[in-house]
């Protein structure tokens, strides 16, 4: 079976998260989308989201899932600025491996950005204290 045409894993790592299998920082949660802090920061506040329902990437979502996962991403975008003075916000997504996707579960990147501050290298594990505080002012930024 080519990569193009696999079917979802549903013992992927955000399967696993999904089901409280493997711990997480989550940071918001409604009834079709979670969001949660990547572990590998590339940026202070550097979340995920992802739906609740399964689907390898945006090649196989459904309307309403690239809906739900849309709606979530603008409104975190907006708190993970206001949450770290960001003057901008860098939304990522991969399709396939060839397209630089890991994670075979849709998931959007919500990177919060300021001038003159690059991106950190991919692959490095954050300090889960840092990471911690960091959901915890998004959360708070959620609720203004």
């Amino acid at each position: 079976m080519s990569e193009a045409s696999a079917s979802y894993d549903p013992d992927n790592i955000f399967a696993k998260i999904l089901r409280g299998e493997i711990p997480s920082t989550r940071v918001y949660e409604d009834d079709a989308t979670l969001v949660f802090m990547d572990i590998m920061p590339r940026a202070d506040g550097h979340c995920l989201v992802i739906p609740k329902t399964p689907c390898r990437n945006i090649l196989d979502a459904s309307p309403a899932q690239l809906a739900a996962v849309m709606e979530t991403v603008q409104k975190v975008s907006h708190a993970v600025m206001r949450a770290f003075g960001a003057t901008g916000v860098t939304i990522q997504q991969f399709n396939e491996a060839d397209g630089g996707q890991e994670v075979f579960h849709l998931h959007f990147h919500i990177l919060p950005r300021h001038s003159d501050v690059r991106l950190r290298p991919p692959g490095n594990m954050g300090d889960m204290e840092q990471i911690a505080g960091h959901a915890e002012r998004i959360r708070a930024a959620l609720s203004i």
